[in-house]
């Protein structure tokens, strides 16, 4: 029988009956409109909660485009043009969609926009440049030859980059293309205010205002063949104005060059270790946007209606993570979720009534299309949901898109049934209090506390080979059974390790916001990571843990000694580098099929002897067992007391080190899988000195993993793949309890 409630449905025009049936079939109490579509008045007569999608700054081009001026702006940078003469034209547009930004000649170029000598990275007087407005080129005197040239110039953006993503992807022909409008402008700020208590007097059926999102859309930027060019969901590149940066210099006391927004190409990418500058425009930029947020929400509320939040779309500078979002009064934050870690995203957002999930897939044609079957993909997404709501429940789910779609498809009809069904089973068993965590885990990186379950991320869940490897850390820890908390590099300085934190994490590639860059000069730092782990702490290293990118102290990793692992940077090649005999067993290890062929080969074969000058550790045929990801080249064990636990191919791949009191491990990558997730678990509860608290509710199914809630006095186990599985589960009194569990199957029994 269906279970009722904690669901949100998406409807149409013209689908009443449809929406009806299906209504009752999910067991929704609450139905909702999507993009560029609409409710039947049979639909909102439903009896249901109805939440309507809100977009405060587009769908107005009545307004916009007679102030075509107060659009929302960018900075973009031109390709690089080598010059061959002491002229150089560079043309603004080459490689931009037109159709989505233009250029801005309102205001003065020579004050607002900047030429840049790459080759010397110095900036060219304003005096040497003029723009040619008829052909949007910059003409540069006075130039080097075989000096390349760029120039960072403002330009509106004319067209609404999700609605205009959704344009494509629906093939939606002649629609006319939604404009976005920026309120930092008085008057447009004041029109969508005005518009915003209209649609509020006219819409009093309306019990949720879902606000998709607010003000400035991240940074989605398109080329001229209508493909991403620049996509970066924390990007704050799209939030300029010549008002905006005027007012940032009055409160700051310095200006912001074009630069500090383009930065050389990456457009400031979380990848890279924050400045000053892109600091202070975040926290200029989220005072702005936080305040008319306030007013949104408190509107809604005289109204008689909630405010939700849309997490994503516009939603630069709302910051849910950082301090004071629960001043904004909103009432809920929904998000749409592609894994464990967005599931977190959403679900740890404190200073909120509820959050909820907008799962996977989107019924959009680029999924319910004949031949698919979009099933696959639901129950895929909800396995990788479900294990981080054990975690870290989220209070309501739904979908988005067309209705109509998913209605052609009976098996996906009958699989939203189900999960929506076993997500109210879950709540009502638990009461939605999260599962018990055993050890309290940190994630040590430049943002911190404001980017948590953010780390890693270039765009939503979607991985590429330069992430996957880190990205992984956070999948794994979604469902995983510990506490997981962000820090930044600045709480250590300030205010130490906390107390109750049994293993910090730190990892990713040389000079990133997430392994911190120039932050490891500061002997503070150091000294207080090496006397913490000395005392009994535990620090885990993924990548190139506290790296440096200039070589310091004769080390790379300014925490070598801690994980007992260095990176070979070319400079200390005349020193051999001597490995110790691999281990291979060990408690962390104990879970990792390892092939019996490779195992005998590895066996008799060992390791070649060192040679002289190169270093050594080069195995005869890699024992194999795990997926490092992308792997870490030259890194070596710092002295022979090291225990490496892989070290193949000339490198280690996971290595542990006793380190006085407490304990440092090393492992070159991370990408997400059963195998990594449990490896990732033993590592935590080795480094920290549990391994007595590691055998009670685990499971010996690594695909198989188990949540227990004391407060109701139950546990459940979870099959997370498509296929059958069977595991044997340890209990606290020493008794063990077999599960045989079908397909994506969870069961519960009584503690």
């Amino acid at each position: 029988m269906t279970s009722t409630g904690r669901f949100t449905l998406p409807s149409e025009e013209n689908f009443a009956e449809k929406t009806k049936e299906l209504a009752e079939l999910w067991g929704a109490d609450a139905i909702r409109n999507s993009d560029g579509t609409h409710l039947d008045e049979s639909v909102l007569a439903l009896g249901k909660k109805i939440y309507s999608a809100y977009f405060p700054t587009r769908a107005h081009n009545e307004w916009i485009t007679l102030h075509m001026d107060e659009t929302p702006q960018v900075y973009l940078l031109t390709g690089r043009v080598l010059a061959e003469a002491d002229i150089v034209d560079v043309p603004l547009m080459d490689g931009f969609f037109e159709e989505q930004l233009k250029p801005n000649r309102d205001a003065d170029p020579h004050k607002y926009w900047e030429v840049v000598d790459r080759t010397t990275n110095e900036v060219v007087d304003a005096s040497l440049w003029t723009l040619d407005e008829d052909t949007d080129t910059v003409h540069v005197s006075g130039a080097t030859p075989m000096h390349e040239y760029t120039v960072s110039f403002l330009a509106y953006i004319i067209w609404d980059p999700v609605e205009m993503y959704n344009h494509l992807t629906n093939g939606w022909g002649d629609k006319e293309h939604e404009i976005p409008f920026d309120i930092y402008h008085p008057a447009t700020r004041k029109f969508v205010f005005d518009t915003f208590e209209q649609w509020l007097k006219d819409n009093p059926q309306v019990d949720v205002v879902r606000f998709t999102t607010f003000f400035y859309q991240f940074t989605l930027l398109f080329d001229q063949k209508q493909r991403e060019k620049v996509v970066d969901w924390f990007g704050c590149a799209c939030t300029v104005s010549p008002a905006a940066l005027d007012d940032f210099e009055k409160e700051y006391g310095y200006r912001l060059r074009p630069e500090d927004f383009v930065d050389g190409g990456a457009y400031n990418s979380a990848w890279r270790v924050p400045r000053k500058a892109q600091r202070d425009w975040i926290d200029f930029l989220s005072g702005f946007v936080r305040a008319n947020v306030k007013k949104l929400a408190d509107m809604s509320h005289e109204a008689g209606k909630e405010a939700m939040m849309f997490l994503g779309d516009q939603w630069i500078g709302t910051e849910p993570y950082k301090d004071g979002f629960e001043d904004l009064g909103l009432d809920a934050v929904v998000g749409s979720i592609g894994d464990g870690t967005t599931t977190r995203m959403i679900a740890d957002i404190t200073g909120v009534k509820y959050t909820e999930g907008r799962f996977l897939p989107y019924f959009f044609p680029d999924t319910f299309y004949e031949g698919n079957d979009p099933s696959i993909e639901g129950l895929d997404n909800w396995r990788k949901a479900r294990r981080a709501i054990l975690r870290s429940p989220i209070s309501r789910m739904g979908y988005g898109g067309y209705l109509s779609l998913a209605a052609k498809f009976p098996k996906f009809v009958d699989t939203v049934t189900h999960i929506a069904d076993e997500f109210r089973d879950i709540h009502d068993r638990t009461g939605g209090v999260a599962a018990e965590g055993v050890l309290n885990v940190a994630i040590l990186n430049s943002w911190g506390k404001m980017r948590s379950w953010m780390a890693f991320t270039v765009a939503h869940a979607l991985p590429n080979k330069q992430t996957y490897s880190y990205y992984g850390i956070l999948e794994s820890l979604s469902g995983m059974r510990v506490n997981v908390r962000f820090i930044s590099f600045d709480d250590v300085l300030e205010h130490g390790v906390a107390d109750d934190i049994d293993v910090i994490i730190n990892g990713g590639p040389v000079d990133t916001a997430f392994t911190g860059g120039d932050v490891w000069k500061n002997p503070k730092l150091t000294e207080t990571l090496r006397a913490w782990v000395r005392g009994g702490g535990a620090f885990v290293g993924v990548g190139e843990p506290s790296s440096l990118a200039r070589f310091q102290a004769g080390r790379f990793f300014q925490l070598a000694d801690v994980l007992g692992v260095d990176e070979e940077r070319y400079q200390t090649l005349s020193v051999d580098k001597y490995f110790p005999t691999v281990t291979p067993e060990h408690f962390i290890t104990a879970d990792v099929h390892v092939d019996p062929a490779a195992r005998e080969a590895w066996e008799k074969a060992g390791y070649r002897i060192p040679l002289s000058g190169c270093g050594g550790g080069q195995g005869i045929k890699p024992l194999g067992g795990i997926d490092f990801g992308e792997p870490i080249a030259d890194t070596f064990p710092v002295n022979e007391d090291v225990t490496l636990l892989r070290a193949d191919g000339g490198q280690v791949q996971l290595a542990v080190n006793e380190y006085g009191k407490g304990r440092g491990v090393y492992v070159s990558g991370l990408p997400y899988s059963a195998a990594n997730a449990r490896l990732l678990e033993r590592i935590l509860f080795w480094a920290s000195h549990n391994e007595d608290k590691y055998t009670a509710y685990s499971s010996t199914n690594p695909e198989c993993e188990v949540a227990v809630f004391p407060d109701a006095g139950q546990y459940c186990v979870i099959n997370n793949t498509d296929r059958p599985q069977s595991t044997d589960v340890a209990l606290p009194d020493g008794s063990v309890e077999h599960f045989d569990l079908d397909q994506s199957a969870i069961a519960w029994r009584n503690l």
